[in-house]
């Protein structure tokens, strides 16, 4: 069985759809022939957003993990010891002159983030273990993207490895970049590092068509080498839990939901659905950002709202199986029609019609047409959310989507290929 060093900073007890893509895939790489070993940091040096350690039931007892020390630069933004700056730091509406020093620190003085505290631990670990262990393939996973600069510095002194990078979400293109208040050094700096590491990787994988469309029109060069490999979901997730319709219609969101998410249209939707003497509870599972939730509680009130503050995975999966729909809401940005949310391939899992307030021709949209899971709603589109609603009501609405290419198993098999070929 072949090794493969998998570098990734999340990892249990973290969170996350970053966390469950590539501990899935360790779960079953084994089958396809492949041993992976894990990298990753020291959780009491780590700097997660959030933890869950019902995860932890799915790193297998023979896999070999590998713990490091890093710099935690995130000390300097903290205001207590419970709270990490995340992409929720950049988009929590916080307007005041600290918040907006912070800001511009972060993208001026951390490039390409804060957490390459961890990178020169990292590759020192990494050169010990590829040269005692006969290594020959390694995968860098981000965010964040500071891990693929350690990825570029071990191909750079080996350069008989077979590099795989793995870029799960948009570089100097994501949603919330411009929030960092980058000067233009800062940028040209961000964006010749993204380059590099795209030229540089042997092959890269991410999640949707048209990530990797984006990454291609930075580089042209690289179009024969990137590949999509899409999140999905574990069967042995769903195993021994039932699902439920509830006698109210009730809409369920999980995940966090912050205020560059556009919200307002299905709202308005909502409020013309009870004006026509109808029923609805809507609940969000996690983090909601202030803004969100007055607006929501303005729009419609307490009675038809409930907020369920951060819950783990299984508890996740368990509300989006008692539920009528699952509310799926992607951020308004330039880039967001590559937007591939993990919770997704879940959403899908479970059977219940996906209620999706985006692109009508994002990659998502493609995929719940595709596997006729749900519709797909211009976030402006008040009254076709209306109609949906009325029509999904008061019925035991079960749907049987086309999902087996979209399991953990199917998507590692095609993990194994790329690594063979590579």
């Amino acid at each position: 069985m072949q090794k493969v060093l998998i570098l990734t900073y999340y990892w249990p007890p973290s969170s996350g759809a970053g966390v469950q893509r590539w501990l899935k895939f360790s779960k079953y790489l084994p089958a396809f022939g492949w041993e992976p070993v894990i990298l990753t940091v020291d959780p009491e040096y780590a700097s997660y957003p959030a933890t869950d350690k019902t995860l932890g039931k799915d790193v297998s007892d023979g896999i070999v993990i590998y713990r490091t020390s890093a710099t935690d630069y995130f000390r300097f933004y903290r205001k207590d010891k419970t709270k990490v700056p995340t992409a929720g730091f950049a988009t929590s509406g916080e307007a005041g002159l600290i918040s907006k020093v912070l800001r511009f620190v972060r993208g001026n003085f951390f490039i390409p983030d804060p957490r390459r505290g961890w990178n020169k631990y990292a590759f020192r670990k990494a050169c010990e273990l590829i040269e005692s262990e006969n290594i020959k393939h390694i995968i860098t996973t981000s965010p964040p993207h500071s891990t693929q600069l350690v990825g570029m510095k071990l191909k750079k002194r080996y350069p008989g490895i077979r590099w795989i990078a793995d870029l799960r979400d948009p570089w100097t293109d994501i949603y919330y970049y411009s929030m960092f208040y980058h000067t233009l050094p800062a940028r040209l700096i961000d964006r010749r590092l993204e380059r590099n590491v795209l030229g540089s990787a042997d092959r890269i994988i991410t999640v949707g068509k048209t990530l990797k469309n984006l990454f291609i029109s930075k580089l042209p060069s690289i179009k024969e080498k990137i590949s999509v490999i899409t999140n999905g979901f574990d069967e042995d997730d769903f195993s021994g839990i039932t699902s439920t319709i509830p006698d109210k219609l009730t809409i369920t969101y999980t995940g966090t939901l912050s205020d560059s998410y556009p919200l307002k249209g299905f709202l308005d939707a909502v409020e013309a659905f009870l004006g026509e003497g109808n029923e609805i509870k809507l609940r969000f599972v996690g983090m909601v950002s202030k803004r969100q939730k007055d607006l929501i509680v303005s729009e419609i009130g307490n009675e038809s709202v409930e907020f369920i503050p951060y819950v783990d995975h299984i508890a996740a999966i368990r509300y989006m199986h008692e539920t009528s729909a699952l509310l799926l809401i992607i951020p308004e940005h330039q880039s967001s029609k590559c937007i591939l949310t993990g919770k997704l391939f879940e959403y899908i899992a479970t059977g219940k019609p996906v209620i999706s307030i985006g692109p009508v021709d994002g990659d998502a949209a493609e995929i719940i047409e595709a596997t006729s899971s749900g519709i797909s709603f211009d976030p402006s589109d008040s009254a076709s959310i209306t109609s949906y609603l009325t029509q999904i009501s008061g019925k035991s609405f079960k749907l049987k989507p086309e999902i087996s290419e979209y399991s953990r198993l199917s998507l590692t098999s095609a993990l194994s290929e790329i690594l063979r070929e590579t």
